[in-house]
């Protein structure tokens, strides 16, 4: 697990380099971090990370147990593991998102 609690982050890289190689971040939501870590549901299995809202540190030790309690749980934490190595972040694919919005503003300019 990779902690980083910022109280603000305008984009931030180590939540990605801990994605790509398998270490699960726990962050709070603000900023990039909120852009780039998706909150963690086993239920579901759904998820990349651990997200926790306000700055607090109460909410930030329940994060890290809920998370512990998770780990706990072998094959959801292997398919959250896996979600986070699979998430393209390259600017290949931004670029490419990029092409389509660009491509969508003037297709809706044209039949104005």
């Amino acid at each position: 697990m990779f902690l980083m609690p910022s109280r603000y982050e305008p984009c931030g890289l180590n939540q990605l380099y801990s994605l790509k190689y398998g270490t699960i971040p726990i962050v709070r939501e603000t900023g990039g971090l909120a852009d780039t870590i998706e909150n963690c549901n086993p239920s579901k299995n759904t998820g990349t990370g651990f997200v926790f809202k306000n700055y607090d540190s109460k909410e930030l030790l329940n994060t890290i147990k809920f998370a512990v309690e998770v780990y706990k749980n072998k094959p959801v934490w292997a398919g959250l593991m896996r979600r986070g190595m699979e998430k393209d972040f390259s600017w290949r694919n931004s670029a490419a998102k990029y092409l389509e919005l660009y491509d969508k503003a003037i297709k809706k300019k044209r039949s104005a």
